[in-house]
């Protein structure tokens, strides 16, 4: 059987990886440069392949440089925080599990930490210390990967995805405020913080009321451009020994919006249904697929929107722009204007919308496209 061309649901490999050759640039000479550096975006749109990409592009040209790449999406506390932090940066500056042991003894002997190889090869730390006495002192582990880099002449890049998980972390503030008055004076190690919560993660880093706002260098992840998907689609097509022409390749990306967890899934499945020349009715029958597929899942984010959030919905649809306008809340029984705060904020927070400025965007184009066919 023919290896699978498309890739979508999970972080790509250097083969899989499209495009993206600015954002690559610039996170490289960050990350040579040790500074540090906040991507934001909507969910999906790749951030996570290219930290990764970009991470084992530099480990492969300079030893001296050592990566070390955490998800704190299953965190919910400082404590917890602290143990993956901790085991993380170890795993990441040490080249055996020997070396991993003798760096906890040295940089971290007055946490009394204990660490755990499960059959699985996972790495857990856990501390001999109680946690009062941690959260007194955390400076041992907060230091940590500039303590290693000193001592062992690297430097070391953090990439912590789902930072935005730190916001929900009890007293957050007093923790965020923690963490930057350590990581700011470190000169040996670079800080890259990312995650799938775009307005809780503007509201970290944007907001000149948080610890972390002018933290580094703030990326805004863009889609990529239609074209590209339109040459990376045609020649996975042909390296694969089947046919799609640019312009049926082109518009594939630009049915869903050249988002690029659909434009994957869509070029997969349009691939699969292919037997040597693609053609736009197979195209458009992955489309309706997916969309069908998906329909269960839509069904359920409705049923948990009040109407007037539907309604604000339909109003997006329509083209409406002046939401506060009388004549749009009367049609579109949005309440009062006072009421449309809470409505753009509920969506938000279920990453239903995006806010620019007055632009108001459906982020999902295949639940955008369930609307408009199937809902309203």
């Amino acid at each position: 059987m023919k290896k699978m061309p498309f890739i979508f649901g999970k972080s790509t490999n250097f083969e899989n990886f499209t495009d993206r050759v600015e954002e690559t640039s610039r996170l490289t000479q960050n990350f040579k440069s040790l500074i540090n550096t906040t991507l934001i975006s909507p969910r999906r749109w790749g951030k996570t392949s290219l930290v990764e990409n970009t991470a084992h592009r530099i480990m492969a040209e300079n030893s001296k440089i050592k990566v070390c790449l955490l998800d704190i999406f299953n965190v919910r506390s400082e404590a917890e925080f602290y143990e993956h932090f901790a085991s993380g940066i170890l795993k990441a500056t040490a080249n055996k599990w020997e070396e991993m042991v003798a760096n906890a003894r040295e940089f971290l002997s007055q946490l009394a930490p204990k660490i755990t190889f499960s059959p699985d090869s996972q790495t857990e730390i856990s501390f001999g210390v109680g946690w009062d006495e941690m959260q007194k002192n955390p400076d041992n582990i907060l230091n940590l990967a500039e303590n290693i880099a000193v001592s062992k002449k690297i430097r070391v890049i953090v990439c912590i995805d789902e930072f935005q998980s730190v916001g929900d972390f009890p007293d957050s503030l007093f923790f965020q405020r923690k963490l930057r008055s350590h990581w700011q004076h470190h000169h040996n190690v670079a800080y890259c913080l990312y995650g799938s919560k775009r307005h809780m993660l503007l509201d970290i880093f944007s907001n000149n009321s948080m610890p972390f706002y002018k933290f580094g260098d703030i990326m805004f992840l863009q889609k990529i451009k239609n074209h590209v998907w339109g040459e990376f689609i045609k020649k996975r097509f042909e390296d694969t020994g089947k046919k799609i022409s640019l312009e049926q390749a082109e518009y594939l990306a630009q049915l869903v919006d050249n988002h690029p967890y659909y434009v994957q899934q869509m070029a997969q499945q349009v691939w699969l249904r292919t037997k040597t020349s693609c053609s736009k009715a197979i195209i458009d029958d992955s489309l309706q697929g997916i969309k069908n597929q998906l329909s269960l899942l839509f069904v359920g984010q409705i049923e948990e929107m009040a109407t007037t959030q539907i309604n604000f919905l339909k109003a997006v649809l329509n083209g409406e722009t002046s939401f506060s306008s009388q004549e749009v809340l009367k049609n579109y029984r949005l309440g009062a204007s006072a009421n449309l705060k809470k409505i753009k904020a509920a969506l938000l927070s279920k990453e239903i919308i995006d806010i620019q400025g007055k632009k108001v965007e459906i982020l999902d184009p295949m639940f955008k496209l369930w609307l408009v066919e199937d809902y309203f």
